[in-house]
């Protein structure tokens, strides 16, 4: 277990339960019936190099900092690596201001664009000229080697890109191969096979915001697109046990492990993520 990936949370941006939501499912995980989850983020962990990386800061940043050192008290966090600059993948950097951590130079680890959006947009200006972050521009395609036995490569997706590009991550250990892509808009709007990535990695951690275009009456979901799980399930229903769908939105009925929704999928040989998950790389 010297390297290793750990889930950090599974919930779209907002979390679950999301703030203001009264629907069942909501109550039902405030009242502790249904498990709470923080947004998605990933840990990556090398313990025999001591140091341990995020990818995404989230809203929840505190509970998941805390979790990745009782995890890996060996292994303190070294840098985090950002997707893009929605809410529940960028805003827990504020935690590193000298309001509360005062870190020096943490690396943060994004692309040009979004390393563009933190510096010149307050309050994330502030971090970077007060040198509580160190911002590092990645390229897609060339990896970031974290350590001799970690690697990561960025890749680019298409999602909406009010502030920033996103990027999705390969990342590499001495055995097995893990992919993250919490958000994109679709697969047939990406200029790579999913089919084919899926194939190319041991595991690959892939949006599940939505379950079905059901879920949000009211809201037009061309507007906040994102490939649902039905078409995912279809497309890779032959290497359903390297998939683990994350990002589901407080509607996804997949966060309840009793519905018929989650059965299908499980049955079908998908995984469902939850905080703690924990693969060798």
């Amino acid at each position: 277990m010297t390297v290793e990936a750990v889930l950090l949370g599974s919930a779209q941006d907002g979390g679950f339960p999301q703030a203001g939501c009264a629907c069942a499912a909501c109550r039902a995980a405030w009242a502790g019936t249904l498990a709470a989850e923080a947004p998605t983020a990933l840990a990556l962990i090398d313990h025999e190099a001591g140091a341990s990386w995020l990818i995404d800061a989230t809203p929840a940043f505190p509970t998941q900092l805390n979790y990745l050192k009782r995890a890996a008290p060996d292994a303190p966090l070294r840098g985090i690596f950002l997707t893009h600059a929605h809410i529940g993948h960028y805003t827990g950097l504020i935690h590193l201001g000298r309001e509360v951590m005062n870190s020096d130079r943490l690396p943060v680890y994004a692309t040009e664009r979004t390393c563009g959006f933190l510096t010149a947009n307050a309050p994330w200006s502030q971090l970077v000229a007060f040198g509580n972050i160190a911002l590092h521009a990645v390229k897609p395609g060339t990896p970031v080697d974290l350590t001799p036995a970690l690697h990561v490569t960025p890749i680019m997706v298409p999602h909406r890109a009010e502030f920033s590009d996103t990027a999705a991550y390969v990342v590499e250990g001495p055995a097995r191969a893990f992919f993250y892509c919490p958000d994109i808009d679709g697969w047939a709007q990406w200029d790579e096979d999913i089919a084919t990535v899926v194939a190319s990695v041991d595991v690959a951690l892939l949006d599940g915001t939505f379950y079905s275009a059901a879920e949000l009456p009211g809201r037009n979901l061309a507007e906040i697109p994102h490939p649902l799980v039905t078409e995912s399930c279809a497309l890779l229903a032959g290497q359903a046990a390297r998939v683990v769908f994350v990002h589901m939105n407080h509607s996804n009925p997949l966060l309840d492990p009793a519905s018929a929704e989650r059965r299908s999928v499980e049955d079908a040989g998908f995984s469902v993520g939850a905080t703690g998950m924990r693969w060798v790389l």
